[in-house]
């Protein structure tokens, strides 16, 4: 009997093991393959793709032709009130990460348990920039007015909302600096939908180069700095 029950612990250990290395095989395999290229000749406004080493955030201009993001993501609700900026930032994550976590050593077992499982709720993130420019941590994006709108409807479904439309405002002091809030979000974050897996959908959706799927802020930027290894190959053979 003993020796039958190690043998199934044994075997469990091993299964779990072989569904990480899975995980991550697929996660790096995925990450470098790519979808869309970005086809359409309009480049009518400049967006960022931005990651502090693990988390991305799409950052986009507050007022573009009729749409003003201060309107619904109100300057008021940030420590700050400074009106005076021109770039918002949205990201999406667990709730429980993002206002229970501020650094590593704050994670709880339950916190990390919820988030890789899928059985916590969702939260966006949302941050005011003055200004933003192109860096190692910060890609520079041209699409079209059409692919804008495109990815403001995805970003505007990330947020749970009211009976009158409107997004719904988390109340905490938890926040990372004067000029970010948190409203509720829809979805469920899990080992397969994270934060870098919502930004990389949202560049699917407004049709640009993106991975088939990955789960961290590496794969993004990869696709992006091998694009731009290729352009510069093409240059220097013309």
């Amino acid at each position: 009997m003993i020796t039958k029950t190690l043998k199934i612990f044994g075997f469990t250990i091993l299964a779990f093991f072989c569904l990480i290395v899975l995980y991550f095989c697929f996660s790096v395999i995925f990450s470098i393959v790519p979808v869309n290229g970005n086809i359409e000749k309009d480049k009518d406004v400049v967006i960022f793709v931005r990651t502090n080493g693990v988390h991305t955030e799409l950052v986009l201009p507050i007022r573009f032709d009729s749409i003003d993001w201060s309107t619904k993501v109100k300057f008021s609700n940030t420590k700050g009130n400074d009106t005076v900026m021109n770039y918002v930032a949205f990201g999406w994550g667990d709730k429980g990460f993002y206002l229970n976590t501020p650094n590593w050593s704050d994670l709880k077992f339950s916190t990390a348990f919820n988030a890789t499982f899928g059985l916590g709720e969702s939260a966006m993130h949302v941050t005011y920039y003055k200004s933003v420019s192109e860096t190692r941590t910060s890609l520079r994006i041209e699409i079209s007015k059409r692919q804008y709108y495109q990815l403001i409807k995805y970003i505007q479904n990330s947020f749970e909302k009211t009976e009158k439309g409107g997004f719904i405002y988390i109340k905490t002091d938890k926040v990372y600096c004067k000029n970010d809030a948190f409203y509720e979000g829809t979805g469920y974050f899990s080992l397969f939908n994270t934060c870098n897996t919502w930004t990389n959908k949202g560049l699917k959706i407004c049709e640009q180069r993106a991975c088939l799927w990955t789960p961290y802020d590496k794969g993004i930027f990869y696709q992006y700095s091998n694009k731009k290894k290729q352009k510069e190959d093409l240059n220097r053979n013309e």
